[in-house]
């Protein structure tokens, strides 16, 4: 049930007062509000009903924030008073908050609005509690405590002369403490015992000085874990004025303190979120303009080669070549993959490889004064993943364990089968991360990956919390915490799970469970590689084009250049456009004759997706392609298209170019 506030707005805007009762009830609030714009409207409605807040607008013509706080104060009433304005000088706003109100709000800035009133309306309450229960103090002993045992917050008394020591304490005390009252009145050395030895200079100084402030102490129970607790105060005096003692309410704030840092949590959390998602935009970006580097340098290595005579000893070099371009294309994957632009594309592959093709950079990265032990199984079950994203596993579970070795050590990587309802782990350990249930598990059994180090270990709670993204034990500025949550995430997109085996001191093993995959059938076919295969319709590639007329519209001209080539040579007419303005102008509907449109996705002025449908207004059936290096945004964009619109991921080869290009001429 949402609580119901009774809210004075001091506004001369309709709009203005609409607007921030309409984010108090987003907040949770039930608000009832009576608007004025005068001094009289304001008493008359103090005077009938007191409000449970004013809000009030610093610039108003005949009655501002100033004469409103005023006539508050002058009406004896202790009502939350908050300001909020459009534009005010930093010493006018803390002139206002010396004069009694409560907080200043910018009208830009109105997300603190509901924080805000949710903790003036909570010191509110405590104002009241407290001076319910200086009352009740003053009243006959008996009375005060019968409602002192009734109460959940501790009250208490402290007479500080000669010494501080504790008079009275209410019977919620043992709810903090593990104590009944008679075993602390009187007995302050057992009492400060109990309190933090950082809070004890602290408390004992509110106490000497009667400080009203809230003071939040820490407490350390005889039994149980840590408590938090909230005092406030107020001083008692002789007749000639002397503090000889104090008195107030302790209030167990455990649950709010939790909930005050969880809330600092996410909001570190959240910022590096922005952060990251910034620093994928611009991986994003760098990705897309490398694949077109790539295209070239991968098209143009292919005309070489073909040109070169079979013994010509520089076809070894394009080759290498070749395959120094295949590697960073595998580089630009990952970045798409990081910035979230790159579908998976998962392959039957042997997890024996992917250690073996990883064993040299692996070197490379841990240095020299770590031992790389290798078991691998020979008989291992294949599995299906995507390579880049396997390789991106190993790489995040080998610099964990570098990580926890400064000092050198051994890392083993180890693969082994195991069966269908074998697990490394009792089900119920609660290192085993993503565990499927037993209708889920692989009817094939697991093919397991292991990385294991001699380094410092983690303790059960750090395994507990290991794959949560953001949580690292690393210190500031030496880890983003994502890379167990990486692995966690990969992992079980491929139907597997993580399991964490670990002690303190003595090192760690993580074990990868990807399902078994049966060794028939074929693999996965993609088309941007230079190993696609051809069926028995492919032709030659100097004769493929037989005369058909292509329009190439690109706005990188290398790319263009080197695409247009290709065509080119296996016998196609081509038609070169740099923008799609170019490409509607020269070659439009009405103009030159086309046989297939072959475009990139994402150009200045207007996309290919939007140039499709200039073309195909006219021309529904035109064959078109999409080339891309955001494969996850072209597919996405190209699902809504009618047949004959492929998609071809740069950087390409020419292979793929031509088969991609002979398909969609040519469909089956």
């Amino acid at each position: 049930m949402m609580p119901r506030i009774h809210v004075l707005m001091i506004e001369d805007s309709d709009d203005d007062a609409v607007l921030v009762i309409e984010r108090l009830r987003r907040g949770g609030f039930e608000v009832i509000s009576d608007r004025v714009e005068d001094s009289e409207a304001a008493a008359s409605v103090l005077r009938t009903r007191p409000p449970d807040l004013v809000i009030c607008d610093y610039h108003m013509p005949a009655f501002g924030a100033e004469a409103a706080l005023m006539q508050l104060r002058a009406s004896g009433l202790d009502i939350p008073f908050i300001v909020v304005s459009g534009q005010v000088g930093e010493e006018t706003a803390a002139a206002l908050m010396r004069a009694g109100a409560h907080d200043f709000l910018l009208k830009d800035r109105m997300s603190r609005l509901v924080p805000a009133v949710q903790r003036e309306l909570r010191e509110a309450d405590d104002r009241q509690r407290r001076r319910q229960a200086e009352a009740a103090l003053r009243r006959s002993e008996e009375r005060f405590r019968l409602l002192a045992e009734q109460a959940t917050d501790v009250l208490f008394r402290c007479r500080l002369c000669p010494r501080a020591e504790v008079e009275y304490v209410s019977p919620a005390i043992r709810m903090i403490t593990g104590y009944p009252p008679e075993d602390l009145c009187g007995r302050p050395d057992t009492l400060f015992s109990l309190v933090d030895k950082e809070d004890r200079p602290t408390l004992k100084g509110s106490w000497r000085t009667a400080n009203p402030e809230p003071l939040r102490v820490r407490w350390h129970p005889r039994e149980g874990v840590e408590v938090w607790t909230e005092q406030r105060v107020v001083g008692v005096h002789d007749d000639q004025g002397h503090l000889v003692a104090v008195q107030g309410i302790l209030r167990d704030v455990t649950e709010q303190v939790h909930a005050d840092e969880e809330r600092e949590r996410l909001r570190r959390q959240l910022d590096q979120t922005e952060r990251l998602e910034s620093l994928g935009r611009l991986a994003g970006g760098v990705a897309h303009d490398f694949n077109n580097l790539l295209g070239v340098i991968t098209g143009y290595a292919e005309i070489v080669l073909d040109t070169l005579p079979d013994d010509d000893p520089c076809r070894a070099d394009m080759d290498e070549i070749s395959r120094a371009a295949d590697q960073a294309a595998g580089l630009t994957r990952q970045l798409l993959t990081f910035s979230r632009q790159e579908s998976s594309k998962p392959e039957t592959l042997d997890l024996n490889a992917v250690v073996e093709g990883t064993r040299n950079l692996l070197r490379r990265t841990i240095g020299e004064d770590i031992e790389i032990v290798t078991l691998l199984d020979p008989d291992l079950h294949p599995v299906t993943i995507d390579p880049s994203k396997i390789q991106q596993v190993v790489m995040n579970l080998v610099v964990n364990s570098r990580a926890a070795m400064p000092d050198g050590g051994r890392l083993t990587l180890s693969t082994a089968n195991l069966d269908r309802d074998r697990g490394p782990s009792p089900a119920d350990r609660p290192a085993a991360h993503g565990r499927p249930s037993p209708e889920e598990r692989p009817k094939r059994g697991w093919a397991c990956l292991a990385v294991a180090d001699t380094g410092c270990g983690m303790s059960p709670e750090v395994i507990r919390r290991a794959v949560e993204p953001f949580f690292t034990t690393k210190g500031p500025g030496e880890g983003t915490g994502l890379g167990l949550a990486t692995v966690y995430g990969v992992v079980k997109a491929a139907g597997g799970e993580v399991d964490i085996e670990s002690e303190v001191g003595k090192g760690t093993t993580i074990r990868i469970l990807l399902p078994a995959t049966a060794r028939s059938g074929p693999a996965p076919v993609d088309t941007t590689r230079d190993d696609t295969t051809r069926d028995d319709t492919t032709r030659d590639d100097a004769t493929r084009g037989q005369g058909k007329t292509i329009l190439v519209v690109e706005d990188d001209a290398a790319v263009r250049a080197v695409t247009t080539r290709i065509l080119v040579r296996s016998g196609y007419l081509v038609h070169e456009a740099g923008s799609p303005a170019e490409a509607l102008d020269r070659f439009g509907p009405g103009t030159t004759r086309i046989d297939a449109l072959l475009t990139d996705a994402i150009m200045p002025g207007m996309t290919g997706y939007q140039l499709i449908e200039q073309f195909r207004r006219t021309r529904p059936e035109l064959p078109v392609m999409l080339m891309s290096g955001y494969a996850a945004g072209a597919e996405k964009s190209v699902a809504g298209f009618p047949p004959g619109v492929a998609h071809l991921q740069k950087p390409f080869t020419a292979r793929a170019l031509l088969d991609s290009l002979e398909r969609t001429l040519h469909p089956r």
